[in-house]
Formats: C-alpha cells, sequence, structure tokens
C-alpha cells in the first residue's frame, strides 16, 4: 500500500533525511571528445540503439545555452560524437520506449527575433522512429513547459508526465493523464493534466525527468527538487525519486538520491548553479538497486 504524504516535505526536510543515510561519495567523470572545447551535461541515461550504447547529451559553450543534442557512442575509454547519428538544436535529451518504438525528445528554445542572444521561450519536443536513425518529429508540448515525459504503462496505456508553470503550477508542479495510444497525447492535454497536491512547497519546484514502470505497475520516477538559496538567490537542485498508483495516484512520500556533493567536484556554468544537478536518468541492475 503506497504511504501519502501527510505534508509538504521542502529541500530542507527531504535534506535532512538524507544526510543521515548518504552513501559515501563517489562516482568518476564521464569523459567525452570531438566535442571542439564545448561542454557536455544533462546527459541521459545508456541505452542501446542497433548494435551500439549511446548517451544523448547536451553539448553547448559555457556562456550560451543554445545548444546541440549529441548522440555519442563509447570508443576505449572515452564517448565520442556517433558519426552515423543526426545532431538536434535541443536541450536536456531523453528518451523511453513505447510500443517497441524508440521516443526521443528534448526542450527547444526559442529566441528573440530583435535580441537573437535573448531567449523567450521553450517547447519540449518529441520524435519517435525504429531507432535513433529513422526519428520523425510528432508531437511539440505547450509553450514554456519543460520535463514532460511519457511512459508505457502495465495496462499498455500512456501515462504522461507534465510540468505546468504559472497559475496552475507556481514554480513548477508535476501533473499526470493517461491516454489509449500516442495519437492522443497533444499540447492541450498535456496543458490540461491534474497535478499532484501538496507535493512542493509555493518557494520551491520540481518536474519529473525519468519515469520507469516498476515490477508491481506502479510508476517510479526519478526528478529534481529545487529551490532558491535564501541569502544569494542561487539555485539548489536535488535528484528526487518517489512512485505512485497510475490509476489512484496514490503516491509515496519523495526522497532525494543525490545532491552535487555526491560527485566528483569540477566547474559550473554560473556561480548560482554551482549547487545544481540534472537527474537525467538511471540505469537500474538486478537486486533492486540502480
Amino acid at each position: 500500500m503506497l504511504l501519502q504524504q501527510t505534508k509538504v516535505q521542502t529541500c530542507r526536510d527531504l535534506l535532512q533525511q538524507f544526510e543521515n543515510h548518504e552513501p559515501a561519495t563517489g562516482g568518476e567523470r564521464i569523459r567525452f571528445e570531438g566535442i571542439e572545447g564545448r561542454d557536455v551535461y544533462n546527459i541521459s541515461a545508456v541505452f542501446a540503439d542497433r548494435e551500439s550504447l549511446v548517451i544523448a547529451g547536451r553539448v553547448e559553450g559555457r556562456s550560451t545555452e543554445f545548444s546541440e543534442v549529441i548522440f555519442f557512442r563509447k570508443e576505449g575509454e572515452v564517448w565520442k560524437p556517433h558519426p552515423d547519428y543526426p545532431v538536434y538544436e535541443l536541450q536536456d535529451p531523453f528518451f523511453t520506449r513505447i510500443k517497441g518504438e524508440l521516443i526521443f525528445g528534448g526542450v527547444r528554445v526559442i529566441a528573440d527575433p530583435l535580441h537573437p542572444h535573448c531567449i523567450v521561450a521553450w517547447v519540449t519536443e518529441f520524435y519517435r522512429g525504429a531507432d535513433i536513425a529513422c526519428l520523425q518529429h510528432f508531437l511539440s508540448g505547450p509553450y514554456h513547459m519543460k520535463d514532460i515525459r511519457l511512459i508505457e504503462l502495465a495496462d499498455g496505456e500512456i501515462g504522461v508526465l507534465t510540468r505546468p508553470q504559472g497559475y496552475k503550477g507556481g514554480r513548477g508542479q508535476i501533473g499526470f493523464v493517461k491516454v489509449g495510444q500516442l495519437e492522443d497525447v497533444t499540447a492541450y492535454l498535456i496543458g490540461e493534466a491534474p497535478v499532484f497536491e501538496d507535493q512542493f512547497a509555493s518557494t520551491q519546484w520540481g518536474g519529473a525527468n525519468e519515469a520507469h514502470l516498476l515490477d508491481n505497475g506502479l510508476v517510479g520516477i526519478l526528478g529534481h527538487i529545487a529551490s532558491f538559496d535564501e541569502e544569494d538567490g542561487s539555485r539548489h537542485y536535488y535528484a528526487m525519486t518517489f512512485a505512485f498508483n497510475p490509476d489512484t495516484l496514490e503516491k509515496t512520500p519523495m526522497k532525494i538520491i543525490a545532491r552535487r556533493g555526491s560527485f566528483p567536484t569540477g566547474p559550473a556554468k554560473r556561480p548560482d548553479l554551482a549547487d545544481v544537478i540534472f537527474s537525467g536518468g538511471l540505469v537500474r541492475r538486478e537486486g533492486g538497486l540502480a
């Protein structure tokens, strides 16, 4: 039986719980080459395409947010751009598989025509196909919405996770709706999806980065919870998880599973992003581990 949250848990609450059980820090840096001095970050989990293991990564210069998504394959100890795969003008790539098809997506940013270096809007774009080489665009989400994710449910229906902001979602809430098939997913449906109540404090926000169908039929979410620093306004992003029943929307409490200090030290894009991690994906292993 799912345990419902009895009160909103803030970043501070969840971080205190995490610190009581924080694993030893570790991990290792993934080495990327062939990207001409640009940064690779906000990557997807490793996934198989044809006979290659692939990582999709956001690639951009340190002083801009106009980026490309490149598919990398491992060559020896480093990951290099796959020579046969297209490059997309997107941010923050993600993938899933629905009814045997690869579903790939990312965020397209839109510049001000009069000030081409200024981003004024963004749209989540979706592509589908048998593999990366065959991808075709099939869906654009609502303007100004990131963290839209799709998942095939145990009964064959399609789950749609959303992240509205503004009058409906404040700084960012997670929403969910089910449909019968991919063709039923539209920008309007995404915008109208109900949100989980009492999940984030009004001054904080979060979103789903990756959805996993669990053996018990629940949907496991790898996502983020975030807040502004009360003193200097910098951002704090933590990787979190929770699960929910797609039929009743009962959900488990969130828990933080990683923070920036859980990983090797490294540069940040800007000073206000020094305590930010992007929970782009995880690889599930035997024995309930990931």
